[in-house]
C-alpha cells in the first residue's frame, strides 16, 4: 500500500483507466499522492492498483456509450470528491478499414465511444467546474485529429469531430477559470494498436495503400516509437503549467507530419484568395 503524500495533491478524473495513457496516468498521479476517480468496464483491470491504492483510487465502472451512466457517474464524482482538478476524456479505440468496408453499427459504435462519450463526459462536468471556478479539461486526441490517412476514415472522424468541439467549449469557458488541453499523440506502445484496435471486414478491392495499417498494427513488424509513461508524464506536466497549451503534440514524428500537413492546407488555402474574393457581394 502506498504511503506517499503531497502537499498539493489533485484529484483526477480519468475514463478508461485499464491500459494505455489512462492507467500510465492513473499510475504516475496515484503514486505522487493524487486521488484518481478512474472509469473502467470491467474491475480485474486495474486490480493490480486498487490493491497499492485502495484509499486514493476509486474505480467505476462507465462505458461512455451509455449517456445516462455517464451523467450519473460524473455528477456523482463531484459530491462524493467535491472540486476536481482535472476532467481527462481517455477512454476511445480506433477503427481500421476502408469506409466502404465499414458497417453500420462499426460507424455508430466509434463515434459513440470516441466523439459523443468525450462531448457527454465534458458537458456533464462543466456546470461542476464552472461554479468551482477552476479546473482543467484535457482530451486526449491524436495527431490523427489534424493528419488524415486512408484506411481511417471513421477514426479521423471521431477525433476531427472532438478537436472542433473542444476548441469551441475552451473559448466558452475560459472567462470562468477552466482551462483546456487537445493532447495530439504519435504512435505508442499501448493496446490502441497491440489489442484493442478493430479492424473491418476488408475487400480485396481495397488492397494497396488503404490497407497499409495492416503492416502497423502487425508488431513484427516494428513497434511503435512512442513511449506510454513519457507521454503521460508529459500530459500530467503540461496541465500544471500557468500557460497550458491548447494543443500538446506528443512524438517527433507526429509533430513533424502534423507541421507537414498544416502547412500544405495553408498553401492550398493561400493558393484560393482570388477565387475566395469573388464570390463576396459587390459594393
Amino acid at each position: 500500500m502506498s504511503t506517499t503524500t503531497n502537499e498539493n495533491a489533485q484529484t483526477w478524473f480519468i475514463t478508461g483507466i485499464s491500459s494505455g495513457f489512462g492507467k500510465e496516468m492513473a499510475k504516475q498521479l496515484l503514486a505522487a499522492g493524487n486521488t484518481v476517480i478512474g472509469t473502467v468496464r470491467k474491475m480485474d483491470a486495474i486490480e493490480d492498483l486498487q490493491a497499492l491504492y485502495p484509499d486514493s483510487l476509486d474505480a467505476q465502472i462507465l462505458d461512455v456509450t451509455d449517456v445516462e451512466a455517464i451523467h450519473r457517474v460524473v455528477n456523482e464524482a463531484f459530491d462524493r470528491h467535491g472540486d476536481i482538478d482535472a476532467i481527462v476524456n481517455n477512454a476511445g479505440y480506433g477503427l481500421f478499414g476502408a469506409a466502404e468496408e465499414l458497417s453500420d453499427d462499426e460507424v455508430d459504435h466509434i463515434l459513440d465511444t470516441n466523439l459523443l462519450g468525450s462531448i457527454q463526459v465534458i458537458r456533464t462536468a462543466l456546470p461542476h467546474l464552472r461554479k468551482q471556478g477552476s479546473g482543467i479539461i484535457i482530451q486526449i486526441s491524436s495527431y490523427g485529429g489534424q493528419v488524415a490517412y486512408p484506411g481511417n476514415s471513421m477514426y479521423h472522424a471521431s477525433k476531427f469531430g472532438i478537436e472542433g468541439f473542444v476548441e469551441a467549449v475552451a473559448q466558452e469557458v475560459k472567462p470562468f477559470g477552466i482551462r483546456s488541453l487537445i493532447v495530439e499523440p504519435g504512435g505508442a506502445r499501448t493496446e490502441f494498436r497491440y489489442g484493442s484496435a478493430h479492424v473491418a471486414k476488408l475487400m480485396p478491392e481495397y488492397d494497396g495503400p488503404t490497407h497499409s495499417f495492416l503492416t502497423m498494427l502487425d508488431p513484427a513488424n516494428g513497434l511503435a516509437p512512442g513511449d506510454p509513461a513519457k507521454m503521460a508524464a508529459r500530459i500530467i506536466e503540461s496541465s500544471n503549467k500557468p500557460e497550458t497549451p491548447l494543443h500538446l503534440v506528443l512524438g517527433s514524428q507526429a509533430l513533424d507530419n502534423t507541421i507537414k500537413r498544416l502547412e500544405e492546407r495553408l498553401g492550398e488555402y493561400r493558393s484560393e484568395t482570388e477565387i475566395a474574393k469573388s464570390t463576396d457581394i459587390d459594393e
